[in-house]
């Protein structure tokens, strides 16, 4: 199965595998959960302050966007808004669907996260004169984004699969270029095996930088 040409193969798609993972794949992960944290961070204020017709915009932006698949938001947005006479290209079109994705998924997570603060948090910092917004960036957030770092580092890992994706919507990511290294082959479960360890290595190598990271967290307690 994997003879000498197989091998040959393989190491001559390396460097356009790992130069896409690393000029689009990484970019694009980056870029989109940046965006989406901070989509989070308002749909979970507006949820935490209990604001009437705001709260009630951002539990809709959540429903939808955790209650449909990406890739049928992907299609939305890259074949289907052209119908309306709205063109996005492809990548600024995938970083907005896992943006809008991401910020949904997270902004429940900073929600319970910032709940779990105890009340007595609020009050303590009242006593003490501090406003609302005073007491949630320096009371209150630092201890709820310390809860929220594991699952926030591993939606960001889940999003650097999740980029995958993007190749139904003609961005030339790490995954797209394996399919078309495969097409011009027909070395198929070769390119595709080569891919899974490439992105294998790169959620291994996040997974390492959260551990480092929650044992300094820790630490600083």
């Amino acid at each position: 199965m994997f003879n000498e040409r197989v091998w040959k193969l393989l190491a001559d798609s390396l460097w356009p595998l790992l130069s896409k993972g690393l000029t689009v794949t990484i970019p694009l992960t980056l870029a989109s959960f940046t965006l989406g944290l901070a989509l989070a961070m308002v749909a979970a204020f507006v949820q935490v302050a209990k604001v009437p017709v705001l709260r009630r915009l951002a539990r809709f932006y959540i429903w939808v966007f955790r209650g449909t698949p990406m890739i049928v938001q992907l299609f939305i947005v890259f074949y289907g808004l052209p119908g309306l006479g709205v063109y996005v290209n492809s990548i600024p079109a995938a970083i907005i669907v896992f943006s809008l994705n991401t910020g949904a998924y997270a902004a429940e997570t900073v929600r319970a996260a910032i709940e779990s603060v105890p009340v007595g948090q609020f009050e303590a910092g009242y006593m003490v004169g501090m406003n609302y917004l005073q007491i949630m960036g320096r009371v209150v957030l630092p201890q709820a984004m310390r809860t929220a770092f594991p699952p926030l580092f591993n939606t960001l890992i889940g999003l650097v699969k999740d980029t995958s994706l993007a190749a139904n919507i003609t961005v030339v990511e790490m995954f797209r270029t394996a399919q078309l290294i495969a097409a011009r082959t027909y070395d198929v479960f070769a390119m595709y095996c080569e891919v899974a360890v490439l992105y294998l290595l790169f959620c291994t190598f996040l997974t390492w930088v959260q551990h480092v990271c929650e044992r300094k967290l820790e630490a600083g307690r």
